[in-house]
């Protein structure tokens, strides 16, 4: 009698057995899928360049070579230039480093930098970004993250305030000058 009362639990654990199995892989290429953020290697820079060039409509390699001494090789601790990877490929980046005291202010985070590829939008990637680097911020004492962005561009304004970015006590002042000025 003890057998026969054991066989059905055997089954329905086996049963149980199989269908994690079948979701296995399923999990596996959802987790593959999902965009990785790291500290940007040499060998992103081609992608970073062409995503940039993509939504700017500028070529600037000469540009990123320079942001690539500083804030990926240089920097370490205070400067952080970082990029999603999904499957083997750049989806997005952002950079942003430490600043102290200036205008008064405490040591903060200011963020100068994102983009995500027009194809990657709308899945979380500039989210993961902004969290990595807020968390690089926190470890070394940082309380404030700060930006600056275009009062013409709706679609970055909207990001940062779905993230909880608010205005700030700064104001950005302005003054053309040289020739065309």
């Amino acid at each position: 009698m003890g057998s026969t009362s054991t066989q059905p639990r055997k089954a329905s654990a086996r049963r149980a057995a199989v269908a994690v199995r079948q979701q296995a892989p399923a999990a596996t290429a959802a987790a593959a899928a999902a965009p990785q953020v790291r500290a940007v290697r040499q060998g992103d820079l081609p992608e970073v360049i062409a995503l940039d060039a993509t939504v700017t409509g500028l070529h600037k390699a000469d540009y990123w070579q320079r942001i690539y001494r500083r804030y990926g090789v240089g920097g370490q601790g205070l400067r952080h230039f970082l990029v999603a990877v999904q499957a083997g490929r750049v989806v997005g980046f952002m950079i942003g480093e430490v600043r102290d005291w200036e205008f008064g202010s405490p040591p903060c985070g200011w963020v100068f930098a994102i983009d995500v590829d027009p194809r990657a939008r709308q899945q979380g990637v500039g989210t993961m970004l902004l969290t990595a680097m807020r968390e690089r911020f926190e470890r070394v004492g940082v309380r404030v993250m700060r930006t600056l962005l275009a009062s013409d561009n709706p679609l970055i304004l909207s990001f940062f305030r779905s993230q909880g970015m608010t205005a700030g006590r700064l104001i950005p002042l302005e003054l053309a000058i040289g020739a065309e000025a």
